[in-house]
Parts: structure tokens; C-alpha cells; sequence
């Protein structure tokens, strides 16, 4: 019997995560031999973690809040993406032990906009909640889209003024506080903080949103995240949740760890569909 390559996501909290039924549907689909399991992981011992998932021959690792800046620090090399994202979300292990890291966030986060929405991003005004490694991650694949500008918010102005200089050679970017927010409105809004884990909001002034600007929550539930819910209540044109994008972000993990590119259509479908199913449970 061959025995499974050894895949893994670590983070905290995990419990929520989905990539474990996800990299599992994609071995499936593209006939694959491997194991995929969460890792929760304390805070303060994570570079301990991968060496223990080292030792014991796994093969490559997704990494989520909080870790991903801590993760581009422990790289032996990093894509150019990753390097320019300070950031970090998959880990490919190679045969000499060496620790490859990549950051499959922004591709995903386009794909799922562009391709499995229709969104378009050339022209249009961007705002980025957040200055953590997930905002650092997306921020060059919007860029390459072309929006008119994209303003970065975060609670601490320097983290999104020092993004806005680090990226300002690939398009139009402002950073700072909740200040540049006043008297603007935006065509799309991505939260990229961790609050809807804790079913919280960031602050938002009124009229900020147009009759047209959609809200994206890279974050994502088996109900409405808080973000969507406000995004609904603001009366935004489209409310998306960021499982479409886990996927998209997923398969190109996967595509680097095997070679072989999986089919993500039917797999957003199932997830959708199994999160429709658990909501109407929950109703009756």
C-alpha cells in the first residue's frame, strides 16, 4: 500500500476551516493519493509546528490567520509575490528539506471576482480593510486589474501607508486611517481583517457604499458573515463571502504541491449547496 502524501493548514482557530474538505474533493477529482488535515496551532509556537510537520514528512502547508507574515519570515525561499507581500500562505516542502513559500491569496481573490462573478476591477474606486497579511497578499493581483485607485484602511495608519509605499509602483494606491474615508464612497469593498471571526464590523462612516459597489468578505461562514450582513443592510449591489475565493487560492496550492490543476466550479457548487442544506437544517 502506497502510503498518502501529508498535506496540512495551520492556523488559529481552524475549527471553522474548510480547506481540509476541499483539498480532499480536489484529490478526489484529479485522482490524487494524499491526506489533508487541520492544524491548530499556539500562538507563540509556530515555528515549532512546522518542524514537527517537517519531521514527520509532510509534504507542504496552507497557512492562515495569524500566521502568514510569521510564515514569509521562516521561508528558506519565497515566489516573488510572497517576497513582495512580506506574506505567506502555502508552504511547498522540497526533497532537501527546504521551506518554499508562496502566496496563492491574490490570484485567488481576482479569480473568484473576475471569473466566477463577473466583477470588473479596471476603473473602479477599491478600499481594503486591513493591513495584516491577508491585505498584503491581494493587494499586487488588484493592482493588476487596473482599478482607478486602491485606498488600504487600517485602525494603525503607518501599516497601511507603509503598504500603500511598498506597492505604489504597481498602480494607484493610498494608504492611512479611518480619515480617508470621509466624503468617498467605493465601487468595491474588501474586508481583510479578522473581525467577522469575531462577528464584528469595522467601522464605516454612512454613505459610503454607491447604489452600485459591491462588498467581499474575505472571510466566510456556514451563515452571513457580520460584514455581508451590513454590506445587505447598506443596500450594496452584491454581498460575497470569501469561500469562492478559499477555493480559487486552494487550487493553485494544490496545482504547486501536485502539478495537476483541479476543477474548482463543482467544488464551489457542493460547498455552496452543503451550506445551503446546513442553514435550512438549522431553520426547521
Amino acid at each position: 500500500m502506497v502510503i498518502p502524501d501529508h498535506y496540512a493548514v495551520m492556523g488559529n482557530p481552524i475549527a471553522h476551516s474548510k480547506s481540509p474538505q476541499i483539498h480532499t474533493m480536489f484529490a478526489y477529482q484529479t485522482n490524487q493519493n494524499l491526506i489533508y488535515t487541520p492544524i491548530l496551532v499556539e500562538v507563540g509556537k509556530f515555528e515549532e509546528a512546522i518542524t514537527v510537520f517537517h519531521n514527520q514528512g509532510g509534504k507542504g502547508l496552507n497557512i492562515t490567520i495569524p500566521f502568514k507574515n510569521q510564515a514569509w519570515s521562516l521561508m528558506d525561499k519565497c515566489s516573488s509575490e510572497a517576497q513582495r507581500a512580506k506574506a505567506v500562505n502555502t508552504i511547498a516542502i522540497k526533497e532537501d528539506g527546504s521551506l518554499f513559500g508562496y502566496n496563492t491569496d491574490g490570484i485567488g481573490l481576482v479569480r473568484d471576482l473576475t471569473q466566477n462573478h463577473g466583477k470588473r476591477i479596471s476603473g473602479q474606486r477599491l478600499l481594503l480593510l486591513g493591513a495584516g497579511g491577508a491585505a498584503s497578499g491581494v493587494i499586487e493581483a488588484l493592482l493588476s486589474e487596473k482599478p482607478s485607485h486602491l485606498a488600504v484602511i487600517n485602525r494603525t495608519s503607518a501599516k497601511a501607508i507603509e503598504l500603500a509605499a511598498r506597492f505604489s509602483p504597481f498602480g494607484t494606491i493610498i494608504g492611512g486611517g479611518h480619515e480617508l474615508l470621509e466624503n468617498n464612497s467605493f465601487d468595491l469593498i474588501i474586508n481583510a481583517t479578522a473581525s467577522s471571526l469575531h462577528g464584528e464590523v469595522p467601522q464605516l462612516p454612512p454613505r459610503i457604499l454607491n447604489p452600485n459597489s459591491w462588498v467581499y468578505d474575505m472571510m466566510y461562514g456556514n451563515e452571513s458573515t457580520a460584514f455581508i450582513k451590513w454590506g445587505q443592510i447598506q443596500g450594496a449591489e452584491h454581498c460575497l463571502d470569501g469561500l469562492g475565493m478559499l477555493v480559487e487560492q486552494a487550487a493553485e496550492s494544490f496545482f504547486i504541491w501536485r502539478k495537476i490543476r483541479p476543477n474548482t466550479a463543482p467544488i464551489i457548487t457542493q460547498l455552496r449547496l452543503k451550506q445551503r442544506d446546513r442553514l435550512l437544517t438549522i431553520g426547521e
